[in-house]
């Protein structure tokens, strides 16, 4: 059961999580937050035991042990610029590594564009969707899911997961890492509204396939390329002999 009164007591923010929705189980924290017209709060936090349609990227089933991890939404709202979504991803990832590495003091990797990485193993995951007014962007549900305390992951995935009690090798506070990561997600997201270099920098620090070669895969496309750097928006930019293409969107791996 997840203790809200401890959680609360860690959570130092003006906005974020401060409209705290625990729910037993939704089919989507995400589309919860994108489609109902009783939550409306920037800033609201919507955490799920259990998804019962929980997904990441391209609709892959996202399973997760009911009580056991961290699976909850982030709804920001206002005028949204398109390519800021990008960097409003970038920085999740970057809030879910700090609070892993403060609590922890394990290595975080972060593989573009949206998974988190604990010894080259999935611990993390992030799912950004949006509702739009006109051609505004005027919702986004920021989808979190951390493995905390699930023991093991039977199945076959693309990805090899674990979790902060298997690479910690303790039982660890739930409450305590969920405020961690809102109150490192409220910072990273007022930063951007000032300057996104340093939030980019910190991210480049933990991706450590810049410079590899690489595969991209996008529905039936396949590229493969030096994996560059990122650009100002967060994209990816694949070097092919003497020409720089910029990426969107696409699974990356190393060839």
């Amino acid at each position: 059961m997840f203790n809200i009164e401890e959680f609360d007591i860690k959570l130092d923010t003006d906005y974020i999580g401060r409209n705290f929705i625990y729910s037993d189980e939704v089919d989507s924290t995400n589309s919860v937050l994108l489609s109902s017209k009783d939550f409306n709060q920037n800033g609201t936090v919507l955490l799920a035991e259990y998804q019962s349609k929980g997904r990441g990227r391209k609709n892959r089933e996202w399973i997760s042990n009911s009580g056991q991890n961290l699976t909850f939404s982030i709804l920001l709202k206002g005028e949204i610029k398109d390519q800021k979504i990008n960097l409003i991803n970038l920085s999740t990832s970057v809030a879910v590594a700090q609070a892993i590495e403060n609590l922890f003091q394990l290595d975080v990797e972060l593989k573009w564009p949206n998974d988190v990485l604990v010894h080259k193993k999935k611990i993390a995951g992030i799912l950004l969707e949006s509702s739009s007014k006109g051609n505004k962007i005027s919702r986004v549900a920021v989808g979190i899911g951390i493995n905390v305390n699930q023991p093991n992951f039977p199945g076959k995935f693309d990805i090899v997961p674990t979790s902060i009690r298997k690479e910690f090798h303790s039982i660890v506070s739930r409450e305590k890492l969920l405020s961690e990561v809102l109150n490192n997600f409220e910072k990273l997201i007022d930063q951007l509204e000032h300057s996104h270099k340093k939030i980019l920098n910190q991210w480049r620090n933990r991706c450590k396939m810049i410079g590899e070669r690489i595969k991209i895969v996008e529905e039936d496309k396949i590229r493969t390329g030096i994996f560059d750097d990122i650009d100002e928006h967060g994209f990816l930019l694949l070097k092919q002999a003497d020409k720089i293409e910029k990426i969107h969107y696409g699974d990356v791996s190393l060839r």
